[in-house]
Parts: C-alpha cells; structure tokens; sequence
C-alpha cells in the first residue's frame, strides 16, 4: 500500500490578542472558570483588513516558501472552511489569487492555472474532509501533490457563553505520496446524523417593519402604505430592492452548547465504533497522542472521560482507577465520572497523550476548521522545542464538525519531521502577537474601526467593490 499523508505545514495566526483575564474581568467571570476550568489564555483576533481569505493566502505562501514547493507542481488546493466571503464565488480563489500575484516574479503569471480550487463545508470538520478527500486523490495517482487549508474566524457574540472561546487563523498542508511528517492510513471512522447544534442562519428582517422602526425611532408614526411608498419612491439601491425582506448573514452562530457537547461524544463514539470495526486498536496502548477538535483548549479532555474507563477495562488496567478513587455506585455514576476526571490516572493520561496538543489552542482559542490541525502542529512544535523524539509514534484523531459529524483516523510520525518543524517557531509566533485592549476589541468586533490597529507584514484585503459590476468583490495585496 502506498504511504500517503502530510509532508509539510504552515499556519498563521492574527497579531493581535485579546487577554482571557482582561475579557473575565470585563465580563465580571471569574478567571479561574475560564483558565483552569477551560484552558484559555489568549484569544487571537483578526484586524480589520483580515478575514478567511488573507489567513488562507498567508499559509499557503509561507508552506510554499519554507519547504520551497513549485506551485506549478500543485495539482489541487482545497480549502476547508465556515467563515465564506461569498455565496458562490470560493474563498480559496481569494486566496489563491493573492499569493499567485506574490510569486509571479518567481514563476510566472498564473502559477496555478492548472490547478483544482475548492472550497469544502461542513462546519468544523470541512478541512478533515478536504484532507481526506486529497489523499485518496494522492494514493490514487502518480506523484500527485495536493494543498489543504484550513481557515477561519471563530466569532461570537458579545457577552455571549461563547464570547471567550472566539479566536482565528489558518493551518496549510502539502500533501503527498512518502511524506516527511505524518503518514495516514486509509481507515476512517464516520458518524452522521443532522442536528441543530450550531448554524449560522440567514436571518430575514421584514422591510416595511425595519422602515417604520426607523421612522419610529425619529419620532414618527408611519402606515404600511406609507412605507412602501417610501421604498418605492427612494432611488437607493438599499430601500427599492423589491424583495419584501432584507436578508442579513452574520459570523456569529445561533448554537445550543451543552447541545453541542452531547452531539460531539454522540458522533465521536459512533466514528470510534466505526473505525474498530475496520482495525482492531487499542487506544491507551496503540496511540501514544490522541489530537482532537477544540472549541476550547480542555474540549477533548472533558468530552472522553467514560471513554478512558472503557479504555481502562480494555487494558485490563481498571483496577488501579478502582484502587485510587472506588468502584462507582450505580446510582450516583455521573459523581463517579467526575471524580474519575480529577484522578490522579487520569491527569497523567492527559499529560501523556493529549495536554501537548492543547497548548496553542489554549493561546490561541477556536480556530474552528483549523483547531484540530493547530493540535497537530502543537504536539509537532512542543515536541521539537523541548527536544523529545517522537518518530514512529500514532496520533489518533478525533475530529467533529457541528451538523454533525465526526472522522476518527490515525497518523504515524515520519523520520523526517523534526526538519520541516525546525522552521515552524509556533510558540515564539505566538509571543511574539501584541495585546489590544477590551475597548479596541469591542470595536473590531462591532467593524466599527476605519483603520487597521497594527501594520500586518504579509497578505491582507485591500479593497471591497462598491460598484455595481464589482459590488462587495474583495481583493488582496
């Protein structure tokens, strides 16, 4: 069987941070709740000339670049992603647009002319299907090379539950036959079923009523008829629209979060169950780093304490957790779990197999698409940093997207990972971000700033269409 699997990473993350403590103070939480409980730090927040596109186009660039690829050789670019620019013009043509006009001097005009551009939806996990669609594409052909991006903004609204897990950026891939970071096999656990634990709506807003809302807040009492002879008198293109409603689409979701926490262990056990029954593992024993999609930086830890009991029993080791914390009561099992959880086998599980990949996310916060493979790179970054070996070593990974799915499948670490990590400098990316205060939060995120806060050194959007034939077209420099 040809080996398959990611040969090289880039990411890029915003420079600007909000601090987790600043935000609980401001939102009057305690502290702890967020950081002890959730495992946040930091959240990275885009400025106002960043979106999905200009991540994309940042971690393309630099995968090209560090690992010298010829973008002529690229036979596809597959973008995975829930922050869309466009409702059918693909973010990933942004992006590729971008970073073709930064490398025409070195390639030529249109380095990607021959290549797929696609944009893949479904919520979280969009970019583990575009990743699992490019390697069978590789496995099936002939020195085949294939891109996947993962890029998105993960915002929320103000005040929200969900305000302080919100965060950016981009993962890229090269993938390709006899990779040098991580080979993956051709098992892949699936589970399915259509939920409505997180969506972004089109919201619809009844125009008459907007229009005699607005009169109304001038002091003004308008009739229906009023109204509409107002819209149909007016020479914008806002008000005599003849559409009866005005359709708004916003970033932040409308989701259901303990909801969503049941769909993600629901789906998750189900992928697991599926993968068993195509090969035979053992979790604890055969995957030595367990990599999972993070809403927050503690989302995996917190999601599969009964499946680490089934492991136990599995491993016959269920017998030093009864020794330590008892056999649980039947009647009282959702105590017992907790208690389970804050074991002193339980921690050293965490420590050992997943709390490496939790660590940028917990600087970094959701990253949606990208949250999972900023595990990976995690795990990849802290490893070499502190110079462990990790060669020949399993990742099993747990990825889920709300609407719901998840795919469970497993990598090994190649021999030549620690020379395309080398390069990568993760952690000292990420601290070497600046800070901005509540204030300049809440204005970027309301898109209330007229100007950019910082100088970005890379890719960013330059103009927004405001004529008719290029009405709301974005394009980047």
């Amino acid at each position: 069987m040809k080996r398959v699997g990611i040969d090289s990473l880039s990411f890029y993350v915003p420079s600007l941070f909000v601090s987790i403590e600043q935000l609980a103070a401001e939102r009057n939480i305690e502290f702890a709740k967020l950081n002890k409980g959730l495992g946040l730090n930091k959240m990275a927040f885009p400025d106002r000339n960043e979106d999905a596109a200009s991540f994309a186009a940042n971690a393309l660039f630099d995968l090209i670049e560090q690992n010298d690829i010829n973008p002529t050789e690229i036979g596809r670019v597959y973008l995975g992603t829930e922050s869309s620019l466009d409702g059918s013009k693909p973010t990933c043509t942004y992006a590729i647009e971008a970073v073709e006009y930064k490398l025409k001097d070195k390639y030529g005009e249109r380095c990607f002319k021959n290549c797929d551009v696609l944009d893949m939806t479904f919520a979280c996990i969009g970019a583990v299907d575009a990743l699992q669609n490019s390697l069978d594409w590789v496995r099936n052909g002939s020195n085949r090379k294939a891109v996947v991006i993962a890029s998105d903004l993960a915002k929320y609204d103000l005040y929200s539950t969900g305000e302080y897990t919100q965060g950016a950026g981009a993962v890229a891939m090269m993938v390709t036959e006899d990779p040098d970071i991580l080979s993956i096999t051709d098992n892949w656990g699936v589970a399915f079923n259509s939920v409505g634990d997180f969506f972004k709506p089109r919201r619809t807003f009844n125009k008459l009523e907007v229009l005699k809302q607005t009169a109304r807040k001038l002091g003004k009492e308008i009739s229906d008829d009023e109204a509409m002879e107002l819209c149909n008198n007016d020479n914008s293109t806002f008000w005599s629209d003849p559409n009866a409603y005005f359709e708004l689409y916003k970033d932040e979701p409308v989701y259901d979060g303990p909801y969503s926490n049941e769909c993600y262990q629901d789906r998750i056990n189900e992928a697991l169950s599926h993968f068993k029954s195509q090969k035979d593992i053992n979790v604890i024993e055969d995957w030595q780093h367990l990599v999972f999609h993070l809403p927050y930086a503690f989302q995996g830890r917190r999601m599969i304490v009964k499946n680490w009991v089934e492991w136990l029993k599995e491993s016959y080791a269920i017998q030093e957790l009864y020794e330590e914390i008892g056999k649980p009561d039947e009647s009282e099992l959702s105590a017992w779990y907790k208690t389970a959880s804050k074991s002193k086998l339980y921690r050293s599980f965490v420590e050992m197999k997943i709390a490496d990949g939790e660590k940028a996310s917990s600087e970094i916060g959701n990253m949606y698409t990208a949250s999972i493979f900023m595990s990976l790179l995690s795990i990849l970054n802290k490893s070499f940093d502190d110079q462990i070996d990790i060669t020949g070593n399993t990742i099993g990974f747990f990825s889920y997207g709300s609407g719901s799915k998840s795919k469970i499948f497993e990598g090994t670490i190649q021999e030549n990972w620690k020379k395309k990590i080398e390069k990568s400098q993760l952690f000292q990316t990420l601290d070497s971000r600046s800070e901005i205060d509540i204030q300049s939060y809440e204005m970027l995120h309301k898109n209330q700033l007229n100007e950019p806060i910082s100088k970005i050194d890379g890719i960013q959007l330059s103009s927004i269409g405001k004529e008719a034939a290029k009405l709301g077209l974005r394009e980047y420099m």
